[in-house]
């Protein structure tokens, strides 16, 4: 048997023997939960736009009968409503019933948010978090925070961070031991894991000119790598849309290549398989992992990538052709390629895999293993809301899997909200693909 025929035997057994763990389609959260908008939100392009449209306008709103307008004028605007939104609109016809209707959807709205932001700050996600950690789920907090325009608000930004590591690295001590979360090949593991944006830390971010926004943002991050470091917390830096892409990758390997910091903290960067030129990305990443002593390996986290739709967006604004792959068998190749090209890294790197793709997480098991690799060894990553059922299936395989659990205001989350819902409404979605009831041989398909 060749090394491809039994790979994809491998995969096929670990995809199946996830799946069985996954809940039956009927009981799957997309369907219990929004149901009907995000069947709505996925069939209808002007329904689609609506919904998000609403999403986002939902804070800024000033009563229920404000943000019930806001519905209706979106509603208004589809050619082809389907009866219950026909009802909503005439519901609205009247005061008490533009209430009802304001209420409903606030509600809705929040409790969309919700599925995905554990909560408004550090100390009112903690048991959250804690409850993960028992249950065998470790947890990387992201603190929401899109671009900040002020030097005052990067520095609130930055404030909120070192809250964050402080709050997070006195409760984890209460933690009880997860030592198949705490340590793999390369030593210990940090228990807290805290995902910071560099657009958040400085507002001179300028695609023509990185070295602004790189030195201004290293200015407040030295002090959290420091922090860090001395609350043995592991700090991951995100990947944003492309126009921070190289701005990011110069701060995180210059301050990481700093006498001061290379005897730690564990820190990480993000690579983004649906951009076109991410091999090349981690070209430069290994290249600079091999040519830089460390006392703690750089940590890879491989996604698919959230900006699709930005991108391809304003790369056909200007005539350009999308940095990202356009067909999602293009992507998952890539992914499958870039997953084994970082196993095949390590103990160079630590390997974090992100993906609700059942095909994508068995494949990075299955190669791993075949390469004689640790399950220790290799780090399997979800969303908060979106991935809750494959990180169930994962920890009672007792694979390390770690949730992404943003925390912030629903006002700081709507970017990020919206992101989610154009993930859950595509059509070329995973998550709806299983919540439809697709076979597990089409979800387990190779790309």
């Amino acid at each position: 048997m060749t090394r491809d025929v039994a790979l994809e035997a491998e995969v096929q057994r670990i995809g199946r023997a996830l799946a069985q763990r996954f809940p039956s389609p009927a009981r799957h959260p997309l369907r219990a939960l929004d149901q009907r908008a995000m069947r709505l939100a996925s069939e209808d392009e002007q329904i689609r736009a609506a919904l998000f449209r609403l999403v986002d306008v939902t804070p800024a709103t000033h009563s229920v009968d404000d943000l019930a307008r806001h519905l209706i004028g979106y509603l208004e605007e589809i050619s082809e409503r389907p009866p219950s939104l026909d009802t909503a609109l005439k519901i609205s016809d009247t005061a008490p019933g533009r209430a009802a209707l304001g209420t409903a959807t606030t509600a809705a709205v929040r409790h969309m948010a919700h599925r995905f932001i554990v909560g408004e700050s550090p100390s009112a996600a903690l048991a959250d978090i804690a409850a993960l950690w028992r249950h065998g789920i470790a947890v990387s907090v992201d603190l929401l925070g899109e671009a900040t325009v002020t030097p005052d608000e990067a520095d609130r930004y930055a404030e909120r961070c070192h809250d964050a590591l402080e709050t997070l690295a006195e409760a984890a001590g209460r933690w009880p031991e997860r030592r198949w979360l705490e340590r793999d090949s390369a030593g210990p593991v940090p228990r807290v894991n805290l995902s910071v944006k560099v657009t958040a830390l400085t507002p001179l971010m300028r695609p023509q000119a990185p070295h602004l926004g790189r030195d201004d943002a290293a200015g407040r991050m030295r002090p959290l790598l420091r922090r860090a470091r001395e609350l043995d917390a592991h700090l991951h830096v995100d990947m944003e849309s492309l126009d921070s892409l190289e701005t990011t990758i110069e701060l995180v390997l210059g301050l990481l290549a700093e006498p001061e910091f290379r005897r730690g903290p564990s820190a990480g960067v993000v690579v983004q398989a649906y951009l076109r030129d991410s091999p090349a990305q981690l070209d430069r990443l290994l290249e600079w992992a091999a040519a830089t002593e460390r006392g703690s390996p750089l940590v890879v986290r491989l996604v698919k990538g959230a900006y699709w739709d930005q991108e391809v967006i304003e790369a056909r604004q200007h005539g350009w052709r999308p940095p990202v792959f356009e067909r999602k068998s293009e992507c998952d190749r890539n992914f499958e390629l870039l997953t084994r090209r970082l196993l095949d890294a390590r103990p160079l790197v630590r390997v974090k895999v992100g993906s609700h793709n059942l095909r994508s997480v068995a494949h990075a098991i299955a190669y791993s293993r075949l390469g004689g690799g640790a399950d220790a060894d290799l780090e399997l990553q979800v969303l908060r809301g979106l991935g809750d059922e494959l990180a169930e299936a994962l920890r009672a395989e007792r694979l390390r899997v770690r949730s992404y659990c943003p925390v912030g205001d629903l006002v700081a989350g709507m970017a990020y909200l919206v992101r989610r819902l154009l993930e859950n409404t595509s059509n070329d979605s995973f998550l709806r693909a299983h919540a439809h009831g697709a076979p597990v041989e089409e979800l387990l398909a190779a790309p």
